[in-house]
C-alpha cells in the first residue's frame, strides 16, 4: 500500500485546475454524504438494538480503518466528517417523510457526480478512481488534508 503523501499527490496530478478543484470541495462532501444517505436507507437483514447501526455507519467504520492504516490524523479527522453525515442523515431520516431519505440521497449523490465530470470535463484529465478505486477514499483525504494544513496540523 502506497502511503498517504504519495496518494494525495497522485490524485492531485488531476486536480489542478482551480474550477475543478472547486467543484470537488462542493460535490465530494454531497457525495459521500448522499452515499451515507442512500446506505442508511437499506434496512439490515437482521434486527438491531439501536438506529445507529445500519449500513452507513458500517460503511464509515470500514472507511476509517481504511484512513488509519494511511494516517492517524486523517482517519481522526475523519472521526468527525463521518459522524457530522451520520447524524445529518438521521435528522434527515427522522424528519423526512418515509421513504424520502433515499430518494433525496440519490438526487444529490447524481447532481454531484455530474457537477464531479464537469470539472474532470474542465480538467482534461479523467477522474483517479478510473486507475484505482481506492481514490474513491482519497478524494475525501485530499479536501481534508488541505484543511489540516491551513489549521497547522500534520496529516502524515
Amino acid at each position: 500500500m502506497k502511503d498517504i503523501q504519495s496518494l494525495l499527490d497522485e490524485y492531485g496530478i488531476s486536480h489542478q485546475n482551480a474550477t475543478n478543484k472547486l467543484i470537488h470541495w462542493i460535490c465530494i462532501p454531497i457525495i459521500v454524504f448522499s452515499l451515507l444517505g442512500m446506505l442508511w436507507s437499506i434496512p439490515l437483514p437482521i434486527n438491531v438494538p439501536s438506529v445507529w447501526i445500519n449500513l452507513a455507519s458500517i460503511v464509515v467504520l470500514l472507511a476509517l480503518i481504511f484512513y488509519m492504516r494511511l494516517s492517524l490524523p486523517i482517519a481522526l479527522g475523519f472521526v468527525f466528517i463521518g459522524g457530522a453525515c451520520l447524524y445529518g442523515n438521521y435528522v434527515l431520516a427522522t424528519s423526512l417523510p418515509s421513504g424520502m431519505l433515499w430518494k433525496v440521497s440519490v438526487a444529490l449523490f447524481v447532481i454531484a457526480w455530474i457537477g464531479q465530470f464537469i470539472g474532470h470535463k474542465i480538467e482534461g484529465k479523467k477522474p483517479s478512481f478510473f486507475k484505482d478505486l481506492q481514490f474513491l477514499l482519497i478524494g475525501p483525504a485530499w479536501l481534508l488534508h488541505f484543511i489540516m494544513k491551513k489549521m497547522g496540523i500534520s496529516y502524515k
